[in-house]
C-alpha cells in the first residue's frame, strides 16, 4: 500500500523539513585520532543524550562539541522505543556541525532502518507513530482509508473483498493508528527519514577498524565495502543491485549476520580472518547482537560487540567504546575501563573491572566469575 501513501505526500508538509540532507557517500577514513562508537539505541533518546554528553560530543544545548572526533552510531536507531524521531533529527543536526569542526557523524544503516523502509513494522512502538501526530492526522488517515477501500474494490483478493462496515473500519483503525500514514511516508525512499538513511553507509573503515551493524558472513566475505554500501542504498531505494539482490535480508549480509557474535570462535575464525584481510583491518566493531550488559570483546579483541543487553530490573549501564590514538577504552556506568583482550588473562581482568562497577548479582558478575571456564552456549536477544 506504499503507493497509496505516496499519493498523500503533497499534503504532508513535514516531509520538507530542513536538515535531513543525506551524507556524502564515503567508506574509509585514516589518521583519525579519536572515535566514539555507540551501539543500538532503539528509540532511547535519553540514553543517546547521556552517552553523547559523557563522551564530550555535545554541549548543554545539544550542539556538537566533539571537535575532530568521529562518532560512529552502528544503526538500529528505530523501533522498540518512542523517541526515534528525536534521535534521527539530532543526528542530522549534528552532521554538518561535526564536519565544520573537522569531525564526523557516521550514522550507519542497521537492519531496523531497513525494516522500517521495507514496511516490516513488527517492532514499531505506539509512541513512534504518536510522534508524527498533528492536527491533520485524522484527515490523512481518512484519505488513506478511502484509497485502501478503492484499491481493494478494484482488485479484490482471491477470497473476495471484505465487508467495509463499522467493524472493519474499527479494526483497520487499530492497525493504522494516528501517525501511521505520516510514519510510512517519512520512511519511504523519498521521505524525510528514508531519504536520509539511504544516503549513509552500512560498512566503513576508520584507521584499522571496520564498523558495521551486524557482521559479514562467509558468502559476503570477499565483497568490497563500496559495492556493499551501494547495494544497500540501491535496495533501500527500491532498485536492488544485481550483485546483491537480497542484501537487506540476507543472513550473511552486513545488516543481519550474527556469526561473529554467536558462533564458536574456533569455527568462526576462518571467516573473521578473511573479512579482516579483505578490508585491511585489525578488528571489527559491531552492534545488533546482545550478548552481555557491557561492551564485550571476542576473538582476542578482534571483534567487539557494543549492543548492550539490559536484563529486567537491571539499569542500562550506558556503555560505549572509545578508540583514542589507537587505545581502546570502554565507558561503563560513567567510568573508563581500558579494553585489553589479546590474552585470556587480559580479557578476564577486563571483565572483572566491568563487573566491579555493577551492582551485586548483576549479569556481568557471573560473566567475570566464569571467565576462565569453558564458554556456555551463545544466546542472543531476538532483533
Amino acid at each position: 500500500m506504499i503507493d497509496l501513501l505516496r499519493a498523500l505526500c503533497a499534503s504532508l508538509v513535514l516531509l520538507a523539513a530542513a536538515g535531513m540532507t543525506p551524507a556524502h557517500a564515503q567508506s574509509q577514513w585514516d589518521g583519525v585520532a579519536r572515535v566514539v562508537t555507540i551501539g543500538d539505541l532503539h528509540g532511547d533518546y535519553a540514553k543517546f543524550v547521556d552517552v553523547m554528553g559523557s563522551a564530550g560530543l555535545i554541549d548543554a544545548h545539544g550542539d556538537w562539541s566533539g571537535g575532530q572526533t568521529h562518532l560512529v552510531q552502528l544503526g538500529d536507531v528505530p523501533d522498540r522505543g518512542a523517541d526515534t524521531r528525536k534521535i534521527l533529527d539530532h543526528l542530522a543536526r549534528l552532521e554538518p556541525q561535526a564536519q565544520r569542526a573537522g569531525g564526523y557523524v557516521h550514522a550507519l544503516i542497521g537492519n531496523h532502518e531497513a525494516m522500517n523502509m521495507e514496511g516490516d513494522l513488527r517492532y514499531v512502538s505506539p509512541g513512534e507513530y504518536a510522534a508524527f501526530v498533528d492536527r491533520r492526522s485524522a484527515h490523512r488517515r481518512d484519505g488513506y482509508y478511502k484509497l485502501t477501500v478503492k484499491a481493494l474494490q478494484q482488485a479484490p483478493p482471491a477470497a473476495g473483498a471484505p465487508v467495509f462496515d463499522d467493524a472493519y473500519r474499527a479494526q483497520w483503525d487499530l492497525e493504522h493508528p494516528l501517525g501511521y500514514v505520516e510514519h510510512r511516508i517519512a520512511w519511504s525512499p523519498q521521505g524525510q527519514y528514508g531519504r536520509w538513511v539511504a544516503g549513509h553507509e552500512a560498512v566503513i573503515r576508520i584507521n584499522d577498524t571496520l564498523y558495521m551493524h551486524a557482521g559479514i558472513g562467509p558468502s559476503f566475505a570477499a565483497a568490497e565495502r563500496e559495492p556493499m554500501n551501494d547495494g544497500v542504498r540501491a535496495a533501500l531505494k527500491g532498485a536492488p543491485a544485481p550483485a546483491f539482490p537480497d542484501i537487506l535480508t540476507n543472513q550473511d549480509g552486513p545488516l543481519w549476520y550474527r556469526g561473529l557474535a554467536l558462533n564458536d570462535e574456533m569455527t568462526e575464525t576462518a571467516n573473521l580472518e578473511a573479512v579482516l584481510a579483505r578490508h585491511g583491518a585489525a578488528r571489527i566493531v559491531l552492534g545488533h547482537t546482545k550478548r552481555a550488559s557491557m561492551v564485550l570483546p571476542r576473538f582476542d579483541g578482534r571483534v567487539i560487540l557494543t549492543d548492550i543487553a539490559v536484563p529486567e530490573n537491571f539499569v542500562d549501564p550506558h556503555a560505549y567504546l572509545i578508540q583514542e590514538n589507537g587505545v581502546l577504552t570502554t565507558v561503563h556506568r560513567g567510568q573508563r575501563v581500558a579494553l585489553r583482550a589479546a590474552t585470556q588473562d587480559e580479557r578476564c581482568a577486563y571483565l572483572a573491572q566491568i563487573a566491579a562497577l555493577d551492582p551485586p548479582g548483576g549479569p556481568n558478575v557471573r560473566l567475570a566469575t566464569t571467565c576462565a571456564a569453558p564458554a556456555p552456549a551463545a544466546t542472543a536477544t531476538p532483533e
